[in-house]
């Protein structure tokens, strides 16, 4: 049949209930004829438990024998799967980082995979043993294991499936698919059977939280086709091959279904927040070359992330104010950073915003459509929603608007794209 990667998250592998259930369907898997790898996670919360013992032991931690311990997780999650798998009576081993081995620079905590060698398992494999990777960890050119940083399992799991050249990475999570908004907040959201590899990546960059932006982005670049899938099923359930969940794919792939079916492509795929973003405002800024640089230069030095930046027409002082966002989280960390920076940069006062949010519409089809902005403003307004803010890409348009009314924005503008299922509840 074909070859597949399987990847588990840590709910699917807390506790070995869960994991027997996920033994039962990787067996079904290989059943149905296909060569299986799997990649798994730490226990919910497992890693979370032993960062806390490496901040316990040295608040100022060797960022090497950091990823030692946190490594551990997912090697007691893949030894326990392989174990129960055997128990099932399946061939089954466990593959560690630096067996494969897993290739990473010398990031520590952070690292980035540069190659997979792709020789040993492959063979074990085709003899029908069913490979058992820990994710989030390799080993760098030092020998030393390395981490990827948090969500790095979806990373290792698309990268293994490149390496394998596998069929497709089915990620098992908590949810069944993408859908084109959180069904929590809209009860008529509508499940995507495909969602190409560009709007995934804008989605999981604005508050989509089923993949990991890194794990896209590689999926992207390598061409691998990734399933999104629930783990969470009953043991006789029909198998992923026959009910999928959603299947992430090339733009080329997804015009050529659309071709054969002879559909027309949804303007607009999904629409997602994400609250966790803060506005920060510096009024009267010098009107003058280098005065943004100012601004931004330290902040991006600081390893701190900005998004949406808005310039207002200048004052005729020959000065302006200055609109952007950061994270939440690094809020008071650029506060400072700013207050410290207040004789270079010129400006007169900071305004920080933490209760705002950021919704953003995606879809592919915004590149050969216009009138999307303009769609989204319109509902908006018509509902006294207002815009604080505004980014655009090729295939996205974000806002900010008021935290508060979040949720009432995301069901406007479901509404309004004509994403809702006619026969939700």
């Amino acid at each position: 049949m074909g070859r597949i990667v399987m990847k588990f998250g840590g709910t699917s592998m807390a506790g070995s209930e869960r994991i027997r259930r996920v033994a039962q369907i990787v067996r079904r898997q290989q059943a149905a004829g296909h060569q299986v790898a799997v990649v798994v996670s730490a226990m919910a919360g497992e890693t979370d438990r032993l960062v806390n013992f490496c901040r316990e032991a040295n608040p100022l931690y060797d960022p090497a024998e950091y990823d030692v311990v946190v490594a551990s997780g997912e090697q007691v999650t893949a030894g326990l799967l392989a174990l129960t798998l055997q128990a099932l009576g399946c061939k089954a081993r466990s593959w560690l980082g630096w067996q494969l081995p897993i290739h990473t620079d010398d990031a520590h905590a952070k690292a980035r995979i540069l190659d997979i060698d792709g020789e040993a398992m492959p063979q074990a494999m085709a003899g029908g043993e069913i490979a058992v990777i820990p994710g989030f960890q390799g080993v760098g050119n030092d020998l030393r294991i390395t981490t990827l940083g948090r969500g790095g399992s979806d990373t290792s799991a698309v990268a293994v499936a490149a390496a394998l050249q596998a069929d497709r990475c089915d990620i098992y999570t908590d949810v069944d698919g993408v859908y084109t908004t959180d069904p929590r907040i809209v009860a008529k959201a509508r499940k995507l059977k495909y969602v190409t590899y560009e709007e995934m990546l804008e989605l999981a960059s604005v508050g989509s939280k089923v993949l990991q932006t890194r794990s896209v982005s590689l999926a992207m670049k390598e061409g691998v086709r990734v399933q999104v899938l629930s783990s969470f099923i009953d043991d006789d359930a029909t198998p992923a091959d026959e009910i999928p969940g959603t299947m992430i794919v090339s733009e080329d792939e997804m015009d050529r279904m659309m071709e054969t079916h002879d559909m027309e492509r949804q303007l607009v795929t999904g629409i997602a927040a994400d609250k966790n973003e803060a506005k920060i405002i510096l009024t009267r800024v010098p009107d003058q070359p280098g005065a943004v640089a100012h601004i931004f230069g330290p902040l991006a030095n600081a390893g701190i992330n900005v998004d949406m930046i808005i310039q207002n027409v200048g004052r005729d002082k020959g000065e302006t104010d200055v609109t952007f966002t950061v994270p939440a989280a690094d809020l008071l960390r650029a506060q400072t950073l700013l207050e410290a920076q207040k004789s270079a940069i010129g400006y007169n006062r900071v305004i920080t915003d933490a209760k705002v949010a950021k919704i953003s519409v995606v879809g592919v089809g915004m590149k050969s459509h216009a009138g999307v902005a303009a769609t989204m403003f319109k509902a908006l307004a018509d509902r006294g929603i207002n815009i604080q803010a505004i980014s655009t890409s090729e295939i996205k348009v974000s806002v900010l608007i008021d935290e508060d009314e979040t949720e009432l924005a995301v069901r406007v503008l479901h509404t309004a794209y004509g994403l809702d299922q006619a026969d939700a509840a």
